[in-house]
């Protein structure tokens, strides 16, 4: 189906970052490892899984870039949503596929931007398109396990660490401003995280970065009417002829 391909387009672009859009100029790596000190999370503490974690870099007295033409996805699919993390350029259109055979209602009420998708079918889409920089915390009115982060960024260059921590991005030599984003940081570690860089013609190795997840609270979110969800939903019995 179409949003499959979608789906791999946008998460293939998230962590190439906009390799594409640089066809034709002289380009230079930037590359590093994110390390994720202090989890609490399994996978991370006991596994080192240090993926998720957004680097980009904004081109210093540079204009915003324009918004690209294809769409990003953000798929509904096993009660979760794919990506979690999905970083794009301000002014980008994402769609939510629902690829699950329930229905789901994707909403955000934070203050990245505020949307609704309403209750939607199986097999059916809806979009959004994000106008402004800013992190979007998504949910399901429905499935309260289900979560995502869209981080809106008003630069072109990012890419999203692999498992081991490892990024790299292609970009034009010159002056950048470097940001991480990891959703179980604080806003005080990760301003700590900013920097200055100069890209020169040979490139730029960035000296591992740790991100402490110190000071993270996880907090049960609420419904979209900022309620406590209800008893988790029978989907075989709140939509007859859906199968689990």
């Amino acid at each position: 189906m179409i949003w499959r391909s979608l789906t791999c387009f946008s998460i293939l672009a998230a962590v190439a970052g906009t390799t594409l859009a640089l066809v034709g100029q002289t380009t230079a790596a930037v590359s590093g490892t994110v390390e994720l000190n202090n989890s609490r999370i399994e996978s991370v503490a006991g596994g080192q899984d240090y993926s998720g974690v957004v680097v980009s870099l904004q081109a210093v007295n540079q204009p915003a870039p324009a918004a690209p033409d294809k769409h990003a996805v953000m798929l509904q699919k096993n009660k979760m949503f794919t990506p979690h993390i999905l970083p794009v350029v301000a002014g980008t259109m994402i769609d939510f596929p629902n690829g699950d055979p329930i229905f789901h209602s994707a909403f955000s009420t934070y203050g990245g931007q505020i949307f609704d998708l309403g209750l939607y079918a199986p097999g059916t889409s809806k979009s959004v398109r994000f106008r402004r920089p800013g992190i979007v915390r998504v949910f399901c009115n429905i499935h309260p396990s289900m979560s995502a982060v869209i981080l809106v960024l008003s630069t072109p260059y990012f890419v999203v660490t692999q498992r081991d921590g490892s990024f790299r991005l292609d970009v034009p030599p010159g002056s950048y401003d470097l940001d991480v984003f990891h959703e179980r940081a604080t806003d005080q570690v990760l301003r700590s995280l900013s920097r200055r860089i100069l890209v020169e013609p040979g490139g730029l190795r960035i000296p591992t970065i740790g991100v402490s997840e110190v000071g993270y609270l996880a907090a049960p979110h609420k419904n979209k009417f900022g309620k406590d969800y209800d008893v988790p939903p029978d989907d075989q019995t709140l939509y007859p002829g859906t199968r689990r």
